[in-house]
C-alpha cells in the first residue's frame, strides 16, 4: 500500500473555487479525462449540505507490460462523491476506481477550505491510497510505484489545469458576482 499527500493553496476565495470545481474537466491539462456525468445530486434540507455522484472516464496510457499481467483497456471510469457544506465552506471529494479495482483499488480525498489567514485565498488539500491485489509481493510494489508516479503527474496536471479554469471563470465573471456569491454564502451562517 502505497499513499500520496499533497497541499497548496488557489490565490481564489472559496466561493469561487467551489464553483469552479464543477467545470473543472476538460481542460486542456488534463485530457485523460474524457467524460464526466453527474449521477445524482441533492441538497439535505436541513444542513444545506449539497452532495454531488458522478462518473468520470478516463483515458489512461497504461504500461504494456501491465496491460499484459491484468488484461483489460486503457478506458477506466471512477465514481466520485462530493459535498459542499456551505457551514463550513468546505468542498470535499471523494473518488474511488470503479474500473479493475479487485487488482487496484485508488482512493482519493480533496478538500478546498478556505484560507484562514486569507480569505482571498483556497487550501486544497489532497490524499490518496493506492494498494494493488496479486499474489506476488514484488508485483504489488511495482504495481504501487507506477500508479503512485501516474497520480502524482496527473495530480500537477490537474492544478494547472485547474488554475486555467480558475482563471476563465475570474476573466468571465465580474467581480460583484462573486462578491455577491461571497456575501449570499456568509448570510447562510448567520
Amino acid at each position: 500500500m502505497k499513499f500520496f499527500s499533497s497541499q497548496c493553496s488557489f490565490d481564489y476565495p472559496w466561493a469561487h473555487v467551489s464553483a469552479s470545481a464543477w467545470k473543472k474537466y476538460p481542460n486542456e491539462m488534463s485530457t485523460h479525462v474524457v467524460a464526466v456525468d453527474v449521477l445524482r445530486r441533492e441538497v439535505d434540507p436541513v444542513s444545506g449540505i449539497l452532495t454531488t455522484e458522478r462518473l468520470i472516464t478516463c483515458k489512461q496510457n497504461i504500461p504494456r507490460w501491465l496491460l499484459a499481467i491484468v488484461g483489460g483497456r486503457d478506458t477506466s471510469y471512477v465514481r466520485e462523491v462530493s459535498e459542499v457544506d456551505p457551514v463550513t465552506k468546505t468542498l470535499t471529494l471523494r473518488s474511488q476506481n470503479l474500473t479493475m479495482n479487485n487488482l487496484l483499488s485508488v482512493q482519493e480525498t480533496v478538500v478546498y477550505s478556505p484560507d484562514m489567514a486569507d480569505p482571498s485565498k483556497t487550501i486544497f488539500d489532497q490524499t490518496a491510497r493506492i494498494e494493488a491485489y496479486a499474489t506476488f509481493q514484488r508485483l504489488c510494489n511495482k504495481i504501487e510505484e507506477w500508479s503512485v508516479e501516474r497520480f502524482r503527474q496527473n495530480a500537477a496536471l490537474g492544478r494547472l489545469g485547474f488554475e486555467s479554469v480558475l482563471k476563465k471563470l475570474a476573466d468571465s465573471v465580474p467581480d460583484n458576482m462573486l462578491q455577491a456569491a461571497s456575501l449570499q454564502t456568509a448570510a447562510a451562517k448567520i
